[in-house]
């Protein structure tokens, strides 16, 4: 509640740019929550949400430019394209799920699918390579599209940016996150873990084990769809780049780092390292990649379950402790 009530009122003390800039990096903790979804609570590795934040992002793209970008057509735009990043999502997590692809092999499938859509958008710069009114422009990205809005009093509409889109983002991640506490808390949740655990063990007590796979993937790859639209609108512009390598690897370090069997500790550290990224980059591009790899390297090798559980874990023993210790001090005055 106490994060909830900070974020409503920063604008007030915030000027115009860093509103918008919080914004930013807001809207990529959806595709984090996604992976924390499909590879802390699912156990499936997947190495190329950047695959569907990119899906997302090209299909609002291409649609919003379509349709005219006029007062509602946006909304309708954002839910087609997350309905185009699940169904891609549902056809590649079928042929992995079911052709029992797993381990390491699903994170190579999903980092091979993403790099074949970088190349292939990078290489669409002719005035062919376009989708109606759309061009996809190759490696100088596509741009030109209207940012969300809706209709509103009279003939304005409301366009989601700076403040309003900031308002956006926050209501979305809670709306989200909430959802998915209670989604992971339900028996579909439970049943995931277990799966997670121990596929075999949970098929003999008759789950479809594939079935609740495909829906976990599913459900986080739209997650990552979501970021890809919230990102389009938000710079009205999106380029081949933000699928790529690079881009693809950034999602496995903030979830790794953050601790990817909470979902909380997830939606925490992301915005942190974004943060400190973010300020680190303005110093020195190299230096903020330098630091994300060594983030990766420590976490691996010295918290696996991730710095931020490990914080608060280490904080719990602490107060654990000195309440032992106070109990204890009580029991010798009372003797």
């Amino acid at each position: 509640m106490a994060v909830l009530t900070v974020m409503l009122i920063y604008p007030l003390f915030a000027d115009a740019y860093s509103v918008g800039n919080m914004a930013y990096l807001l809207l990529w903790v959806f595709m984090a929550m996604g992976l924390c979804l499909v590879w802390g609570y699912g156990g499936m590795l997947s190495f190329g949400q950047t695959l569907f934040f990119g899906i997302g992002g090209y299909a609002y793209g291409v649609l919003a430019i379509n349709l005219g970008g006029e007062a509602g057509t946006t909304v309708l735009a954002l839910l087609a394209a997350l309905l185009v990043a699940g169904a891609v999502a549902a056809i590649l997590g079928y042929f992995m799920i079911w052709g029992q692809i797993g381990g390491v092999f699903f994170g190579i499938v999903t980092l091979s699918a993403a790099l074949v859509l970088a190349f292939f958008l990078g290489q669409t710069a002719g005035p062919e390579w376009h989708i109606g009114l759309a061009r996809l422009n190759g490696f100088n990205g596509m741009g030109g599209m209207a940012s969300l809005n809706i209709p509103w009093v009279g003939d304005d509409p409301l366009i989601f940016e700076g403040l309003p889109l900031y308002y956006l983002v926050v209501s979305l991640l809670l709306v989200v996150y909430l959802s998915l506490r209670i989604f992971l808390n339900s028996r579909f949740g439970n049943v995931i873990v277990a799966i997670r655990e121990d596929p075999q063990r949970a098929e003999l007590l008759g789950y479809d084990v594939r079935k609740y796979q495909l829906a976990t993937f599913v459900i986080g790859s739209m997650l990552a769809g979501l970021s890809g639209v919230l990102y389009t609108s938000w710079g009205q512009f999106i380029t081949p780049a933000s699928v790529g390598l690079p881009a693809a690897a950034m999602p496995i370090v903030w979830v790794a780092f953050s601790g990817r069997s909470d979902i909380t500790a997830t939606l925490v550290g992301t915005f942190l390292v974004l943060w400190v990224f973010q300020i680190l980059t303005i110093y020195s591009q190299q230096a903020a990649l330098l630091l994300m790899g060594t983030m990766l390297l420590c976490t691996v090798m010295v918290a696996p379950q991730g710095f931020v559980i490990g914080v608060v874990q280490s904080i719990k023993r602490v107060f654990a402790f000195r309440s032992k210790q106070g109990a204890q001090v009580a029991d010798e005055g009372k003797a």
